[in-house]
């Protein structure tokens, strides 16, 4: 037989590659989706007559007790969550109801229908904000400096505590930004690549960005979700950061993607005060000593390589429109 995930949130970024990857290893894969009025499954689209996808709902409690015990799977993997940053000083209400109790609800739903299943949280590198120690470690305190990284917090020791209130075998990956193709254009790197294509197309001609100094920790998504497997396949469960332990700006990112293309980016980059955060946080750098240690773990797509990537797949997808 072989083994079930279910994945929430597989509509995104890690979950068309947590997908991919389990395909390969050959399980059984299901997706959990929300019912909305416009449904997008372009991440997914190469993988829809390989994997399931049944409806239920972060909010909504019973829609997930309902799921789990239809599913019966042997790994969860939470990966479903309002993930964007400028959005949570918006709607932090929601994001709460999403990122915070929204983990309680599928932690729940696993105590009730399916106590043996194992279980991933999907933690984040913005529960370190304002941080107290670099680089940032599974034992540095939190300090969370947005209404995001509040609900990871809670989100993330909501996870411990079942795993050690309940004996549920539930682990929280605490991963540091991790981009590619597939990331939202919303999102600082998507916007770096997408809006570096459209200059070099003559589709545009400035790229406007916040912060340039912000500092990030950047790895590539298809190496991270081969981490959060790994997790779930040890003996106990365990939370890990994951990233590459190199640090770069938003300077440095603009700088190389815009020599992908032959341009210099100080003739198109205009810095707009209106993209700064309430509340910055300056810079992020992850030790992933432990998930190298025990997990086995590495990332392999170095940064340089990472942006060239999402730079020509950006080009190539404008050209073709």
């Amino acid at each position: 037989m072989p083994r079930t995930a279910l994945i929430t949130g597989i509509t995104g970024q890690d979950g068309s590659y947590l997908a991919e990857l389990l395909l390969e290893k050959g399980y059984r894969v299901v997706g959990m989706v929300r019912r909305a009025s416009t449904e997008n499954f372009e991440r997914i689209a190469h993988l829809r007559d390989r994997i399931e996808l049944r409806q239920a709902d972060l909010l909504d409690q019973l829609s997930l007790i309902d799921l789990v015990r239809e599913v019966r799977p042997d790994e969860v993997y939470n990966l479903a969550a309002q993930s964007f940053v400028p959005t949570s000083f918006q709607q932090p209400v929601l994001t709460a109801e999403f990122d915070a109790v929204g983990v309680i609800r599928m932690l729940e739903a696993l105590r009730l229908a399916a106590p043996e299943a194992r279980f991933y949280q999907a933690s984040s590198s913005e529960m370190f904000g304002k941080v107290r120690e670099t680089p940032q470690r599974e034992t540095t305190p939190f300090h969370p400096r947005s209404p995001y990284g509040v609900a990871k917090v809670y989100g993330h020791h909501a996870t411990v505590n079942y795993r050690e209130s309940y004996g549920l075998f539930a682990c929280s990956g605490i991963l540091f930004n991790h981009e590619s193709p597939r990331r939202g254009l919303e999102f600082v790197t998507r916007k770096v690549s997408d809006g570096v294509a459209r200059v070099k197309l003559g589709l545009a001609r400035e790229l406007r960005l916040g912060n340039l100094d912000a500092c990030r920790d950047w790895g590539f998504a298809g190496d991270y979700v081969d981490a959060m497997w790994r997790m779930l396949q040890q003996d106990t469960p365990d939370d890990y950061v994951v990233a590459t332990g190199v640090a770069h700006t938003v300077r440095d990112l603009v700088e190389i993607a815009f020599g992908v293309v032959g341009l210099r980016w100080e003739e198109f980059v205009r810095e707009d005060p209106v993209l700064l955060r309430p509340a910055e946080v300056d810079r992020l750098l992850g030790d992933a000593s432990k998930a190298r240690r025990v997990l086995g773990w590495q990332p392999r797509v170095a940064f340089p390589e990472l942006v060239e990537m999402m730079v020509r797949a950006d080009v190539d997808r404008l050209a073709r429109r």
